[in-house]
């Protein structure tokens, strides 16, 4: 082989290796990305969470005050319908 061929033989090696080299540090980057994203998506999620049990406790709540303002109606409407009484004196 002449010295040219041995250098673009190397050259090519180099370029070879230089590719690979620079493939696998973007691999390494992407999976730091990915468990950032991963990290966040699992803070939203239990946020979200959180939020869905704050807003059923919320309509417990509001069910349990609408009960309340059924089993009162009844004994409203009949002090409302009640005649009134001329006070004493």
């Amino acid at each position: 082989m002449s010295i040219a061929k041995q250098h673009l033989t190397k050259a090519r090696l180099f370029g070879v290796a230089m590719v690979a080299a620079v493939s696998f540090s973007g691999c390494a980057t992407y999976k730091e990305e990915f468990a950032t994203i991963n990290t966040r998506l699992d803070q939203i999620d239990s946020k979200v969470q959180g939020a869905a049990q704050s807003a059923d406790a919320a309509n417990r709540s509001a069910q349990q005050a609408n009960q309340r303002l059924d089993q009162i109606e009844g004994r409203v409407q009949q002090l409302e319908r009640a005649p009134t009484r001329t006070p004493r004196g």
